[in-house]
């Protein structure tokens, strides 16, 4: 046990039958101090047989510990390698007397005691040395690799296996069908001004990939933290090969099924996260950066998680939210009382996923922080208890065009392609978002949650209204403790009125839907398998598309 900077050899030696020993006899904890004097000991008395051999020790060499509320505590048995260590610290200070040349200070009598003591413990004696050089060196490694008195690493690792196929053709609107997924164009026929269309004959096949981040903390105040995340990965669901134009890593594309850069299936480090956060009072914590996780602070949800929760890009959050994923700016969460939280940010477009030149306007002069892609977010979250949590938010959002069109990753609440209705291109967009969301573990077994969102983005032709909606059933502890099983059901982007106005995305006027089912396995504490599988119909808001069904395991590592 440590008193300060002191070790009490007594209560540190272990027992040759367990390393634990001593340190879990009751009689035992606590940390030992270090005496000047057997009179600050209240259980030793004149009259105690022990009371002139504990004095000698004490008051001639120094080399006997008490316990911090003024007891020895002699009335035990002690083990032979108990006694070894507390020889041993007697023979540290007689050595230290000695070297200082007060070796008279030393009788002879006692001279030959621990001669003979030293003889009969030696054993002993050798293997708690031994323990302490062991002690020592593991200590010093420790000392020479430690990264950063204030920085600690962990990190995530995901392996992907997913496969697609779907029941027939699947029509996709798209210029260019020849083209990458994430690049998939999309445009308008010149004699009818319709949205060009293609369709996918062929099922993608299995792939195999991975996804790893890396997060360093630091801290410099002990309640602060400096935050920097690293991602790499190299996933390309094969889900998107049914995808329209603007559609990317929508549905049945599990979430960590992705490619942590711009380049897709390339292996290259990003940094995806980069912000400090501080608290101001008691109930004030600020968030300031070049690159906040805007999903960090925002339409969080107790059964939606993407680590033990629903798995795919669709069900982890709401569709029609957020415009820009990562940028620029600062949150603000106020912890009003103890069931209201409010929340509050501005963030402009800084992500890493997309080309530097088009999507980190916030870092561009021309753009700049205000100029170009941005979102202002407020959440009220109420939670009334541990088990029920309800979040209101209103999103306004400011989407630069690319390429005369809005919409596409970052283009939310438009899931798809947004034109002038004629071909023609737009310069920039608006958008209001509102969104409700909550979970309730009605039971410790049963949990049910829900989101609707509603979204009118104004362009200079006219609005397209849009709403969302998910509801699900999650099953904690399913099998095992620590495993979550969730059933799912969403419409990511229904289309109420300005269809006219899709390039991408608006369909025939059907009304895509989905079915998902998760469930998280955790192995051990650190490794975890999740199998999921997705149903997918009216694909891309076509009322005529074939069923498409997605299946994933993925194995999950934390450290």
């Amino acid at each position: 046990m440590e008193n300060g900077d002191r070790i009490s050899p007594i209560a540190e030696i272990e027992s040759p039958s367990s390393v634990t020993h001593t340190a879990s006899s009751p009689d035992l904890r606590g940390a030992m101090s270090q005496l000047s004097s057997v009179s600050q000991l209240s259980d030793v008395q004149p009259t105690d047989w022990a009371f002139q051999a504990v004095q000698s020790l004490v008051e001639r060499y120094g080399c006997i510990a008490g316990y911090p509320d003024g007891t020895y505590r002699g009335n035990r048995s002690l083990t032979r390698y108990e006694f070894a260590a507390g020889l041993n610290a007697c023979l540290d200070r007689v050595n230290e007397l000695i070297a200082e040349g007060l070796a008279d200070a030393v009788s002879r009598e006692d001279l030959a005691t621990i001669e003979r003591l030293q003889q009969e413990f030696a054993a002993e004696l050798a293997s708690l040395r031994g323990r302490v050089d062991t002690l020592e060196a593991r200590t010093a490694e420790l000392e020479a690799n430690q990264f950063s008195t204030t920085t600690t690493l962990s990190g995530l690792v995901w392996f992907n296996l997913t496969g697609a196929f779907a029941d027939g053709d699947i029509q996709v609107e798209t210029s260019d069908i020849t083209a990458p997924p994430v690049i998939r164009p999309a445009g308008r026929d010149p004699v009818t001004g319709r949205p060009l269309t293609a369709e996918v004959t062929d099922d993608p096949e299995i792939t195999f990939s991975n996804l790893a981040w890396i997060t360093l903390n630091t801290s410099f105040t002990g309640r602060d933290n400096l935050v920097t995340q690293l991602a790499v990965g190299n996933g390309d669901s094969p889900a998107n090969v049914f995808a329209s134009a603007g559609l990317y890593n929508t549905f049945g594309v599990p979430y960590t099924d992705q490619t942590g850069g711009v380049n897709i299936g390339d292996v290259t480090v990003v940094v995806r996260e980069l912000f400090y956060e501080f608290p101001v009072g008691d109930d004030v914590q600020v968030i300031v950066g070049p690159r906040v996780n805007w999903y960090r602070y925002f339409d969080n949800n107790s059964f939606t998680f993407f680590l033990n929760g629903t798995s795919s890009f669709n069900s982890i959050g709401s569709t029609l939210l957020n415009t820009i994923d990562r940028g620029s700016g600062a949150v603000a969460l106020w912890q009003l009382s103890d069931q209201f939280r409010l929340g509050v940010g501005y963030l402009g477009e800084n992500n890493e996923f997309l080309p530097a030149s088009l999507f980190r306007t916030s870092s561009d002069p021309d753009e700049g922080l205000f100029g170009g892609t941005n979102t202002l977010t407020a959440e009220l979250t109420y939670s009334p208890t541990s088990t029920f949590n309800v979040r209101l938010l209103y999103n306004r959002s400011n989407l630069n065009a690319v390429f005369g069109q809005v919409g596409g990753a970052p283009g939310e609440p438009i899931y798809g392609l947004l034109d002038d209705g004629a071909g023609g291109g737009l310069n920039d967009a608006t958008a209001d978002t509102f969104n409700i969301n909550f979970d309730w573990l009605i039971t410790p077994g049963i949990g049910i949650f829900s989101r609707y969102t509603y979204g009118i983005t104004h362009i200079e032709p006219g609005d397209v209204d849009a709403q969302s909606f998910q509801a699900g059933l999650a099953f904690p502890d399913l099998g095992k403790e620590g495993a979550l099983a969730t059933l799912s059901y969403m419409i990511p982007f229904s289309v109420l009125d300005g269809r006219e106005l899709l390039v991408s995305g608006g369909g025939d006027g059907g009304v895509q839907y989905e079915f998902e089912a998760t469930y998280y396995y955790p192995l051990t504490d650190n490794i975890a398998l999740v199998p999921a599988f997705y149903i997918i119909g009216n694909a891309n808001n076509f009322s005529d598309n074939p069923t498409i069904y997605v299946g994933n395991l993925r194995a999950q590592f934390a450290f």
